[in-house]
């Protein structure tokens, strides 16, 4: 049985209301469902969520919600891990087919596509890999970094890099924030996801996009209205 997890608490505070949000036309956390429910990958598609709110809209664009989250894993400190353990332990107590993979698909993330979904299967079905997940390159070299000390002077990271051209410079990645496909095992054992026994699948860069601040929203809905008039989505 392989089944998708969609974490979706109802607390959110930079962006109130942040997974019912109307984006585009319908609540934010639609997308991913529909993704989920378009991939034809899942047997279940579950929103662990704390709030009746959600549950009740993500009931009405498919997706189960058998339990609502308990209050120490629905706060600012409770992980993903957290929240993916707590499902993968309410599975393996009240369904009976042995549960295969796993995938933490997050809700506030419009962007991600079937073919994502898909390509992060294959992956976690190579012997010995343990989780995939989605990432993107850095759009500026991480080793041309630099940062201000507590004068406000300016200091690089790595000062050697100074002259080194960008292109002699090893391209590094980022989490994308899309998802997590994942072997039961390793999350109930909080394997690190960033790690060797993991894969990546790479996301070009001009299709991620981080919502945390109310301009990130209006961002992201200019770029995803952009990105589907060009059939990317």
């Amino acid at each position: 049985m392989k089944v998708c997890i969609i974490p979706a608490r109802g607390g959110s505070k930079r962006i109130p209301g942040k997974n019912l949000k109307t984006f585009i036309g319908k609540p934010i956390i639609a997308y991913a469902i529909d993704v989920a429910i378009k991939s034809g990958l899942f047997d279940r598609i579950i929103v662990s969520t704390d709030s009746e709110d959600i549950a009740g809209v993500a009931k009405e664009h498919g997706a189960e919600v058998p339990f609502l989250r308990p209050a120490d894993i629905a706060n600012d400190h409770a992980t993903t891990l957290d929240v993916i353990k707590h499902a993968i332990e309410w599975l393996q107590e009240n369904d009976t087919r042995p549960l295969g993979s796993v995938c933490c698909l997050y809700a506030t993330v419009p962007f991600t596509r079937v073919r994502d979904l898909e390509e992060g299967l294959a992956l976690l079905e190579k012997e010995q890999t343990q989780y995939t997940f989605a990432a993107t390159r850095f759009s500026f070299p991480i080793q041309r970094s630099i940062r201000m000390n507590g004068e406000g002077n300016v200091e690089m990271f790595w000062p050697e890099h100074f002259s080194t051209r960008s292109q002699d410079l090893e391209t590094a990645y980022h989490d994308a924030g899309m998802f997590y496909w994942g072997r039961p095992d390793a999350f109930l054992s909080g394997k690190p996801i960033f790690a060797p026994h993991s894969k990546a699948v790479q996301i070009p860069h001009f299709r991620v996009q981080d919502i945390d601040e109310p301009d990130d929203w209006i961002r992201a809905e200019m770029l995803y209205q952009i990105l589907e008039q060009r059939g990317e989505l």
